[in-house]
């Protein structure tokens, strides 16, 4: 098959303590990857500069068999098109009639238009959140470990002054340790705990499922566990330095747990991290960007482990190349690729449904 892979445009958001601004740098094949396909017969088309932000030049790619081509010809070219974040509608434009989209597509939250310019086009479009047996999603777990990991540094500078209160996240002898409480115990809320932990921070974990607790006091001995109710919720919120969302419903709109009313009990200066804001967030406060609202900092950032783009840009390839290996003529063959399908020639599927 011809397999196109585009440079990433995306500004992410211009924050502050993180440079002017956030770009989207991650790549969803490196060039071990385009090597891997260019032996099973594919055509690789890079567009020119794809993995610069992730360490990857162009020389790398063209000695691993990719064929390097301009923008236009890395969407047109490709019957399948492997980028990263959702697509504009100007990359809609450029895609070949009934090209396979693949990418982190949240859908379920996308922006009016975009669904029905895919379908009027005829896509395919596979999301890696998807992607996966059952409930096994492999790409996704690979991003979710990375911004699991990623919680603790990004909460240390916010609780920094001078837009955070002073807290140092692992205390001293004598002075506790800032307080931590994750919303969900799945791989992002686990990862999470236990980077938090391993900074010195007190860490509390809360999930509806007791078989999620139990796997996060497997994972992360030392935490405290316990099961939402709204009464914990309140208990919870109200002491935490760092208010941590990790829930998630795959192809679905996260559900808003943190009301206006919830949030106006956490300490002035407080911070929360709002890892589910791909899927709309977690909070009736929530919208993408770094801000200040009702006395707590906001940390709403889409795709945060493209804040490590070289790393995850190897995690993307260690676990979507052997679903890609799958393939040969047709994506759609291959049953993990076939469950992350949003459309079919079109056609919505399920998650859209």
């Amino acid at each position: 098959m011809d397999i196109g892979l585009p440079r990433e445009r995306m500004v992410l958001k211009t924050l502050p303590f993180f440079g002017e601004e956030v770009r989207e740098g991650r790549v969803a094949l490196t060039p071990q990857g385009v090597r891997e396909l260019a032996a099973k017969g594919h055509r690789v088309y890079v567009e020119r500069g794809a993995g610069e932000r992730a360490g990857f030049p162009d020389a790398l790619y063209e000695a691993a068999g990719a064929r390097l081509v301009s923008r236009e010809e890395a969407f047109g070219r490709g019957e399948v098109v492997l980028k990263v974040s959702r697509p504009t509608l100007e990359e809609i434009a450029l895609l070949r009639p009934e090209a396979t989209l693949m990418g982190f597509l949240h859908l379920a939250t996308a922006e009016s238009g975009l669904i029905e310019a895919m379908a009027e086009k005829g896509l395919t479009a596979i999301g890696y959140e998807l992607i996966g047996d059952g409930e096994r999603r492999p790409v996704l777990k690979a991003m979710s470990e990375i911004a699991g990991r990623l919680a603790p540094q990004i909460a240390g500078r916010l609780l920094e002054a001078p837009l955070g209160p002073g807290i140092l996240l692992s205390g001293l002898p004598g002075i506790p340790p800032a307080d931590v409480v994750i919303l969900g115990a799945g791989v992002l809320g686990r990862a999470a705990a236990r980077a938090f932990l391993g900074a010195g921070a007190s860490v509390y974990v809360l999930d509806k499922a007791l078989s999620a607790l139990e796997e996060a006091a497997k994972e992360a001995p030392g935490a405290v566990t316990a099961l939402v109710t709204q009464s914990r919720l309140e208990r919870y919120v109200a002491f935490a330095d760092v208010l941590v969302g990790a829930v998630a419903v795959p192809g679905e709109r996260t559900p808003v747990l943190l009301t206006r009313d919830l949030l106006s009990r956490m300490r002035p200066g407080s911070v929360l991290l709002d890892f589910a804001i791909d899927q709309g967030g977690i909070a009736e406060t929530s919208r993408v960007g770094l801000y200040q609202e009702m006395g707590v900092t906001h940390f709403c950032l889409p795709n945060v482990p493209a804040l490590a783009p070289r790393t995850a840009s190897h995690a993307l390839t260690v676990t979507l190349l052997p679903f890609l290996l799958e393939m040969e003529d047709d994506p759609l063959r291959v049953p993990a690729l076939r469950q992350g399908a949003y459309l079919v020639l079109g056609q919505k599927g399920g998650h859209l449904e």
